[in-house]
């Protein structure tokens, strides 16, 4: 039977045990879905039943950022220079995989230290600095490797599969990343997107405005830049947890003194340490409630 003939009950059914009860239907599988009946009631104008049909809503997951460290372990991790070099675009430019690949050598231009990204995401170009650490890492590449067209090209024309000209695959740059990954004993779940993530919040942690990082990536809408501003740390006063004004230990224009004796029995070293008498000893659980029964009996006893 045609879904559109079928009763709008019978639908909502199928669609929640497609999603509940099915362990093999996966969210895409269950969108698809939903998208094949909308189109349907759609061309055969039966609006209500498209309007019946459950809103699906995209999950809001933040990217995975790298830090500074781990990006220079990154860097160094490759045999390869090409991999370096690679790497460095990826993380220096903010580049997406298919744009890595498409780089051209007359795109570089090093008397102007900027990157013609040619033919991007929605296909417009772009311009991105290029950092001298970069620039010089590619000259040497280029003595090294003297490719022709592609600055990084694959392998030979006529292979079995992939993409039929000398460009590196994006097989070919996953792969490298990924290995990189490895040798740099990098623990988070990352991709080459990573590294275009890692490029945006880093340059809003060093005080670059929002508006100059949505141009440099390419953004058509601002709205995809602004979750960056949900994982850098770029404020003046970085963050902190509440901890560390729980008991106003760094106010030191506060009018109320300091009770050393509340972090002290947070941290395991009540009746004598560094900060109390100058002992330095640290106590268990156990001891610290033994010496608080002493005291106790102490004042009791005066």
């Amino acid at each position: 039977m045609l879904p559109t003939k079928v009763e709008s009950e019978q639908i909502d059914e199928y669609l929640y045990y497609l999603q509940q009860n099915y362990s093999s239907a996966s969210d895409s599988y269950f969108k698809f879905t939903v998208f094949s009946l909308r189109f349907a009631y759609r061309m055969e104008g039966l609006n209500e039943k498209y309007i019946a049909l459950p809103s699906i809503k995209r999950e809001k997951k933040l990217p995975v950022v790298l830090s500074k460290e781990e990006v220079r372990r990154l860097l160094v991790a490759p045999k390869l220079l090409k991999h370096r070099v690679l790497i460095g675009l990826l993380y220096g430019c903010g580049l997406r995989c298919f744009e890595a690949r498409n780089i051209t050598i007359p795109d570089i231009d090093f008397d102007r230290m900027v990157l013609h990204v040619r033919q991007g995401k929605g296909k417009k170009d772009r311009y991105v600095p290029l950092s001298i650490i970069l620039v010089n890492l590619i000259k040497e590449y280029l003595l090294l490797e003297n490719p022709e067209l592609w600055l990084f090209n694959g392998r030979p024309n006529g292979r079995a599969g992939g993409d039929f000209d000398s460009r590196y695959s994006n097989r070919g740059i996953r792969w490298a990343v990924r290995q990189a990954a490895n040798q740099a004993r990098i623990i988070k779940s990352m991709s080459v997107h990573t590294l275009r993530h890692t490029f945006a919040t880093h340059l809003l942690e060093d005080g670059l405005d929002i508006i100059s990082i949505k141009d440099l990536l390419g953004h058509s809408r601002i709205d995809a830049t602004l979750i960056y501003l949900h994982v850098a740390q770029y404020y003046k006063i970085k963050s902190f947890s509440p901890l560390d004004t729980l008991y106003d230990a760094n106010n030191k224009s506060s009018s109320t003194p300091f009770d050393h004796s509340s972090p002290c029995n947070l941290l395991n070293h009540i009746l004598k340490c560094a900060c109390c008498s100058k002992s330095g000893h640290l106590f268990s659980w156990a001891d610290n409630a033994v010496a608080q029964h002493r005291w106790r009996e102490t004042k009791c006893g005066e």
